[in-house]
C-alpha cells in the first residue's frame, strides 16, 4: 500500500513537471520572417519586317489611293523616270535590329543619274564588301516602343538614259529582298560578319 501511494505521488509529480514543461515550451517562439514570392514571367522578343512599294501603272505613275504591292510592271522608254519606292517596314514592337537588302538590277547599264545605287547610298545604305548586290543600313532600327511601323526607304525611283538602247531589255527585272537580324549580341561584329553569321541568302 505504501508503495502504491508513493508511486501515485511520483506519478503526480511527474505529470506536474511535464505539464509545466509543455506550458513553458508552448510560450517559446523562434524569430522568423518570410518574403513574398518573386515571379519572373517571360515574353519572347521578335524582329518582323515587310517590304513593299507603291502600286504604279506601266509608266511608273503611283496610285497612292490603293494598298502598296510587291510587284509592278513597267514599260521602258528612254529618258523616262519611274516611281519605284521599295520600303522596309520594321513592325512596331520589334527588337532593335540591323537591316540588309539584296538588289538584283538588270537595268543598271541603262540607268540615268541618280542611279538606284546612288540613291541607296544617299539613303544610308552601303554596299557590303565581298557580297555583290547586298547593302546594309548604316544604323540600327529601334521599333520597341513605336506605335506604328518604322519605315526605311531603299530608293525612290529610276530613270532610263535618253540614249539607251532598250531593245534587249524586255523581261529584265529589278528585284529587292530585305533582311533583318537582332542587334543585341552583335555589338563587337561588323556588318559583313553579321551577314555571314545570319546565313542570309
Amino acid at each position: 500500500m505504501k508503495n502504491s501511494k508513493l508511486g501515485r505521488a511520483l506519478l503526480l509529480v511527474a505529470c506536474a513537471v511535464l505539464l509545466v514543461s509543455l506550458s513553458v515550451g508552448a510560450t517559446l517562439a523562434y524569430l522568423t520572417s518570410q518574403t513574398d514570392v518573386v515571379t519572373n514571367t517571360f515574353t519572347v522578343g521578335s524582329v518582323n519586317i515587310t517590304l513593299d512599294e507603291f502600286k504604279v501603272d506601266e509608266y511608273g505613275v503611283a496610285d497612292t489611293t490603293v494598298d502598296r504591292v510587291q510587284t509592278n510592271t513597267y514599260k521602258l522608254i528612254p529618258g523616262h523616270t519611274y516611281t519605284k519606292d521599295p520600303t522596309v517596314h520594321v513592325k512596331a514592337g520589334s527588337e532593335v535590329c540591323y537591316l540588309y537588302v539584296k538588289v538584283t538590277n538588270d537595268i543598271a547599264a541603262i540607268e540615268a543619274d541618280p542611279t538606284i545605287a546612288a540613291q541607296m547610298e544617299a539613303n544610308g545604305w552601303h554596299a557590303l564588301d565581298g557580297v555583290p548586290g547586298v547593302y546594309y543600313y548604316g544604323t540600327t532600327v529601334d521599333a520597341r516602343n513605336a506605335t506604328k511601323d518604322v519605315d526605311v526607304v531603299v530608293f525612290k525611283n529610276f530613270k532610263i538614259k535618253t540614249d539607251a538602247d532598250i531593245s534587249t531589255y524586255a523581261g529584265k527585272t529589278v528585284t529587292i529582298t530585305a533582311y533583318a537580324i537582332q542587334a543585341d549580341g552583335f555589338e563587337d561584329k561588323n556588318f559583313a560578319e553579321i551577314w555571314a553569321i545570319a546565313q542570309f541568302n
